[in-house]
């Protein structure tokens, strides 16, 4: 293979809300940080052992609007973009490093809202759970019924 690939895919939850700055020429930029969680068990201890690591993602113009509009801290999404390596002068006169994922595309998950409505319903009572299952499929049935004046032809 003659060629170079840079090329990152994460799925992980917001660290913080999306943090957006506005350039003068209309353009922005978007960042927020991303949690991506490695859970394994200690073959000598046998306990559950999670390892997370936070990426810095950067997101930029039409997709940082969508994203700060939509996220919020918690929220699950699918990022995938490339590594870039940046450098500035800090306040301190040190120079410092950091990697971002910059994103090129992008899918909401899930959101905060709706992880607390599936908790919320995980601690309903036994009745109110089935009441909540039998209301489901009639919601779904309605999405998945055909539609009327269907011209495509497959």
């Amino acid at each position: 293979m003659s060629g170079t690939l840079n090329k990152v895919m994460l799925i992980g939850h917001l660290g913080d809300e999306v943090k957006i700055h506005y350039f003068e020429g209309g353009n922005c930029i978007a960042r927020f940080p991303l949690a991506t969680n490695e859970t394994y068990t200690n073959k000598q201890t046998g306990e559950r052992v999670t390892n997370t690591d936070w990426h810095n993602i950067v997101i930029r113009n039409k997709a940082a609007e969508i994203c700060e509009k939509y996220l919020s801290k918690g929220d699950k999404v699918y990022v995938e973009g490339r590594l870039k390596n940046r450098q500035w002068q800090g306040e301190d006169g040190n120079t410092r490093y950091t990697t971002e994922v910059h994103v090129q595309d992008f899918t909401f998950l899930t959101t905060k809202k709706e992880s607390m409505a599936n908790n919320q319903a995980n601690d309903q009572p036994q009745h109110n759970k089935a009441a909540a299952q039998t209301a489901a499929p009639k919601a779904q049935a309605k999405v998945n019924e055909p539609e009327q004046d269907d011209d495509l032809p497959f």
